[in-house]
Order: C-alpha cells, then sequence, then structure tokens
C-alpha cells in the first residue's frame, strides 16, 4: 500500500486506474499487473466515514472483496456491518471493532481512519470511485481466470477434452458476470437469513401465497408452494402418461404470464417468467402445434391433418398472433451434451434472461468424456450436473424421466421411487420427484367384451376417469408429499384445475 503521507490526488477529480506488481504462481503466462487504485479505494472509504448514505447507493454491487488492499476491503466490511445494524459507522465509532486488526496496525491503526477521512471524495462523485473499484476488481479476476484457462490448456489437472476445458471457462465466465467473483465462497448466515425473508415477504405478499413459480395447475401449486429457485424437479412417467404435456402445459403458463419491471436498467420478472426448453425428443414444430392446440382449444391432430374449417384456421391464425412473443425458448438439438445444455442456459440467461428450464427427457442428454463408467453412472452425471445448473442459474429445472417397465407388473400400477429408471442418483439429487399417471390409459387397454355386464361396470369407470389424472408427489425436500388431481384433455393434450365436484373448471386457462 501506498504511504498514507503520499500526496493524494484531488478527490473531485475523476480517478486514474494504477496497477501494482503480483505475484505469479506459475499457473499461467506472467500477470506482470493487477490493476487497481488505491487512492479511489482510500477516496470511496472516507467518503463512507463522512456520509453513510453513500453505502445504499452502491450496496447492489459492491462487495468487500471487491477491495484489492484486504485492509481496505476490511475496513469496508465494518463499515457495511455497523451500518446493516443500525449503527453510525464513522471514524470514531470504527476504531473498537478494528483497533487489533493486524494489517490496519501495520500502516497507523486507527490514526489511518482519519487519513482516510482526509481523502474523502465528495458525497457526488462517490460512487464513481465505487463503480471503478468493482470495474478493476472484475479486470484481476479476467487475468485469474485467463492464467487458469491457460495453465489447463497446457498441464491439466486431471485428463479433459477441449469440449470440456470451454465449459468450464464458459462457466467461470458467467459467474464472474452474473455476481461480480470468480466464486462465491462462505455466506455469511445473516445474508442467507435476509434472503429467505425476501422469499417469505414475496409469498406473503403474493395473490394464492406462493413463494415460487406459479404453474397454473392450483392444487399443484398449493402442495409445492410453486416452483422454487434453485430446485431440480424430475417429472417422471411411463410413455404415454402425458409428462411432455403436463411440462409443456407448465412452461406455456409460466411463458405466457410474464410480466417485468425496470429497475437499475436492468429487467427484474414480477409474475411468470422467461423459459428454456430443450426438447430432446420432439421437434420445436411439434411443440409449438401443441400449445396452438392447448390455446386454441383446437385438436393438434385436426391441426396436422389440416382438418379444421375457415373458422378455425382464423382462430388458429389469431392464437398464434397472441403467442408469438411470449418468452418461450425451445432447442430441439438431438443428443445433447450436458456441458453444451448448460453453456446455452447460461448464454440465454445473459443475452435475455432466464426462470425456468425444462429438459424433456434426462435419459436422452449425453455426457462427453465417460466411455466405460456404464449408463447409471452416465444418468447420475447429468443428474448432478442439471442440480449444479439450477443453483448456478438460480432457477428450477425440470427434467422428464423414464419409468422401468417393472411398473407394468404390478396390479397397482401408480408409480413409485424404486421405478425411476437408470436411478443412480436422481432421487438423490432431486428436490422433488413427480410422477404423472392417469388411470384411463390402462383402463382404456383392457376394455371387456360388449353386452357384457363387465362390460357396463367398465364403461361407468371408464367414464370417472377419462379426464383426470394424478400427479403423485413422491419425495419433496422442502414439504409434503401426497396425490394431486387434474383434469387432462386428451385431444388437446391439456392438463386443468379440477372444480370442486372433481369436474374441469373451464374457467381457469
Amino acid at each position: 500500500m501506498d504511504d498514507f503521507s503520499d500526496t493524494p490526488q484531488d478527490p473531485n477529480a475523476g480517478p486514474d486506474t494504477g496497477s501494482d506488481p503480483i505475484q505469479n504462481d506459475g499457473s499461467g503466462p506472467d500477470l506482470e499487473t493487477a490493476p487497481h487504485n488505491l487512492e479511489a479505494e482510500q477516496a470511496l472509504l472516507g467518503a463512507l466515514l463522512y456520509d453513510n448514505e453513500i453505502y445504499y447507493r452502491t450496496l447492489d454491487y459492491l462487495k468487500a472483496e471487491h477491495f484489492y488492499d484486504p485492509v481496505h476491503a476490511a475496513i469496508y466490511e465494518t463499515i457495511v456491518h455497523t451500518i446493516s445494524g443500525g449503527g453510525l459507522a464513522d471514524a470514531i465509532s470504527l476504531q473498537s471493532p478494528l483497533q487489533h486488526h493486524e494489517g490496519l496496525k501495520q500502516i497507523g491503526g486507527v490514526e489511518y481512519l482519519a487519513h482516510l477521512l482526509s481523502e474523502a471524495a465528495s458525497a457526488a462523485n462517490a460512487p464513481e470511485y465505487a463503480r471503478l473499484i468493482y470495474d478493476l476488481s472484475l479486470r484481476r479476476d479476467l487475468m485469474r481466470i485467463g492464467a487458469d484457462i491457460a495453465k489447463e490448456a497446457v498441464d491439466p489437472v486431471e485428463p479433459k477434452s477441449g469440449r470440456d476445458l470451454i465449459e468450464s471457462a464458459e462457466q467461470k465466465l458467467f459467474t464472474l458476470a452474473e455476481i461480480g467473483g470468480v466464486s462465491r465462497g462462505f455466506k455469511p448466515f445473516e445474508e442467507a437469513l435476509r434472503e429467505s425473508m425476501q422469499m417469505a415477504e414475496a409469498a406473503h405478499k403474493r395473490d394464492g401465497g406462493l413463494s415460487g413459480l406459479a404453474t397454473g395447475l392450483d392444487d399443484l401449486d398449493h402442495k409445492l408452494g410453486g416452483l422454487h429457485k434453485s430446485d431440480l424437479l424430475i417429472l417422471a412417467g411411463r410413455p404415454s402418461m402425458g409428462k411432455t404435456a403436463l411440462a409443456t402445459n407448465i412452461a406455456f403458463h409460466i411463458a405466457r404470464n410474464y410480466k417485468f419491471e425496470v429497475r437499475d436498467g436492468d429487467r427484474h420478472t414480477t409474475d411468470g417468467g422467461i423459459v428454456a426448453f430443450f426438447s430432446l425428443e420432439m421437434s420445436s414444430e411439434q411443440l409449438a402445434t401443441r400449445l396452438l392446440a392447448e390455446y386454441s382449444g383446437i385438436s393438434s391432430s385436426q391441426i396436422r391433418r389440416g382438418e379444421v374449417s375457415k373458422d378455425d384456421f382464423e382462430t388458429l391464425a389469431n392464437a398464434s398472433i397472441e403467442l408469438n412473443n411470449i418468452p418461450l425458448h425451445i432447442d430441439d438439438t438431438g443428443g445433447l451434451p450436458i456441458g453444451a445444455l448448460a453453456a446455452r442456459a447460461r448464454r440465454l440467461k445473459r443475452t435475455s434472461g432466464l426462470d425456468l428450464i425444462v429438459v424433456d427427457y434426462l435419459q436422452l442428454l449425453t455426457t462427453q468424456g465417460r466411455r466405460n463408467d456404464g449408463r447409471v453412472q452416465e444418468v447420475s452425471e447429468i443428474t448432478q450436473k442439471l442440480k449444479s445448473l439450477a443453483k448456478e442459474l438460480n432457477v428450477p429445472v425440470i427434467a422428464l424421466s423414464q419409468l422401468s417397465r417393472q411398473v407394468e407388473q404390478r396390479d397397482d400400477k401408480r408409480p413409485q421411487l424404486s421405478d425411476l429408471r437408470e436411478s443412480g442418483s436422481i432421487e438423490q439429487d432431486a428436490d422433488v420427484v413427480m410422477f404423472v399417471y392417469r388411470e384411463a390409459y390402462y383402463l382404456g387397454r383392457s376394455q371387456p367384451r360388449e353386452d357384457t355386464a363387465e362390460h357396463a361396470e367398465w364403461t361407468e369407470r371408464m367414464s370417472a376417469v377419462k379426464r383426470k389424472a394424478e400427479v403423485i408427489v413422491g419425495k419433496q425436500r422442502h414439504g409434503p408429499i401426497g396425490t394431486v388431481d387434474l383434469s387432462f384433455t386428451e385431444e388437446l393434450t391439456k392438463f386443468g384445475n379440477l372444480d370442486e365436484t372433481g369436474r374441469y373448471d373451464a374457467s381457469i386457462r
């Protein structure tokens, strides 16, 4: 650190960027300089000691770790702690908590606080110094990332393909862009507690009391509390149960209800959300047809066969116009590697925003660099990375999954956790595991011969369950398990709410 007897720069002038040599640890090319500006740090700290209100103008982005000098970081952290606790942070009140700081003792002790006051920037210019400190910190982190990338490319710690290295580099850059640091590291409990209270407050203020994204299916939302950020939700079922239909309905509802407000020049979602739908089985055109059928009320099979009247076609055209701008992004690349999926999701979040990821389905994802570990291990790696992606991007991830055939061999064909195909760590990594079950699917394949008592009984039972479906919540890390009854309109591949009589509530869309 510069001796504080040096002549400081004019606190009201624009700050200049300085640099000092840093040690090269051999992890990459020589890093000759680390961008920093000690005078700017002194000017900002002095201004904060004069006027604590400046803190509220910089708290959204500036953290203690962004300061180059560790003593300055400690002083800033003490200022933040004092202000957050409702106290006054000035040169006198900070003397007690900082008097035993070894780094501060080496540069003059608490008298250094008086020096900071003499270097203080004006209240009007202080935010500019804060932005400079933050920007220089990002530049230093970029240099570290660059050094790590170069070292890994030349001498990787463990064997990695070029694609793996690109994925790792992109993840580090995304983290830096999103949170202003290469790694989050430890988070103080008070910060985690504050975020928890903010979530509870949002749920309290929101209609229906949801703390997560609303699926549009009232009873399911009540059971789950909505779709929560950073959660991995597994939606499993046998073929033809309606997994894709349910996931599509949820994604469509969230995208169609997207609302936002602009704060500090950025968009902040207030309702619904921006959705990334990775469809590894169906084409984007097939998904769009399903959504068009759901929204217009015209059967998707009629749309595909062209069996629509002139009026129906006009209805489809109008529906298409209305849906044209919903923020639902579909990627229908088959056999997509999990690393590529993560990279595309990060890019979408960075460029357009992102509130929900849907993967249809996880067994169709692939991994890289795994040749002989077996499919169970490969699926385990995929679920682990999907959970990591949910935490990294702070969005819920819905991943569809197949079930094993052992379901078909039981009298009661309602699925359970042990039916998860190639389950490995699917159950372990998931925050929520849900199963789609439609009794009508199995009942329809056991139709007795007509003109028999059994057929009359079958007809009555079929009539009762034909338009009903169940979502069985087999695991929920944060809430109860149980069964949610829904309606299902097969010709529209549409799930819906049931009214109090157990019938489809057509008023809910």
